[in-house]
């Protein structure tokens, strides 16, 4: 586990010999302190000796994404015509803002920007007047996609944080009354939808296919994420036999994202 460290009046060679010990992410403020997060096989001593400073504060780090981000604060970040800024910094018009909370998806997670680029192809090529996003976490896929012009969106998950963090994110974008939240999965909707998205582990993508499938309109699409490439073909598997067909897939960081079509 990460854990953090401060240094009073370090400066930028203290910046640097954090960086050489392998440092996840490292600030310098403006009166010379410097904060990193450090791996936990890197000992306090070897930073101290690091920055030449004894006077190290460790404390632990928070991570995000369900600690599979580990950054000091959140970030502003451009995945295609999107750009995620936190809820508290002044941002550009049309910036989706999301507030620093636990609620998988502030962006960060290659598995979030795979899913945010196949909802934009999806989004161009042929607009869908609406989006069913299961296991919604923070709600950034679904107002990404309201805010690239998709007319309503839905987002389901079964944790009561995020759907309140979901909630919050859509009232600060102005887009709370085009997004409808619900507890549950799959099955706590009834109908189908041109577009599904679910970024969520494979082992749930496998045990809610029959479901999920249900859930997808007439030549709808399905792009799923959260799929390490190990287990890729049995996450494909497991909805090509329910009769999706694969459109493509994209990988970055060791993850997939599967995006596939209905053939009926």
């Amino acid at each position: 586990m990460p854990y953090r460290v401060d240094v009073r009046n370090a400066g930028h060679a203290a910046i640097d010999g954090l960086i050489e010990l392998g440092a996840l992410d490292a600030e310098l403020s403006n009166d010379g302190s410097v904060a990193a997060l450090m791996p936990d096989r890197v000992s306090r001593e070897q930073v101290a000796r690091a920055v030449g400073a004894e006077d190290v504060s460790v404390s632990p780090a928070i991570g995000r994404d369900d600690e599979s981000v580990w950054i000091l604060s959140p970030r502003a970040i451009q995945i295609g015509r999107i750009r995620i800024v936190p809820s508290d910094v002044d941002a550009a018009p049309h910036s989706l803002r999301l507030i620093d909370a636990a609620a998988f998806g502030s962006g960060l997670h290659p598995t979030t920007a795979l899913c945010l680029e196949a909802l934009e192809e999806a989004v161009n090529h042929t607009p869908p007047d609406a989006v069913l996003d299961v296991g919604t976490g923070s709600g950034v896929l679904a107002l990404a996609a309201l805010m690239q012009g998709v007319p309503r969106a839905i987002g389901l998950d079964i944790d009561d944080e995020a759907l309140r963090v979901a909630a919050e994110n859509a009232r600060i974008n102005a887009l709370h009354e085009r997004l409808e939240l619900a507890r549950g999965g799959p099955e706590a909707v009834a109908g189908t939808w041109p577009l599904v998205l679910a970024n969520v582990l494979a082992a749930p993508l496998i045990e809610m296919a029959p479901t999920m499938v249900r859930r997808v309109g007439h030549h709808g699409q399905l792009v799923l994420s959260g799929i390490p490439s190990s287990v890729e073909p049995d996450v494909h598997d497991a909805y090509r036999r329910l009769g999706m067909q694969r459109v493509r897939t994209t990988a970055r960081a060791g993850w997939i994202a599967l995006v596939m079509q209905a053939s009926w």
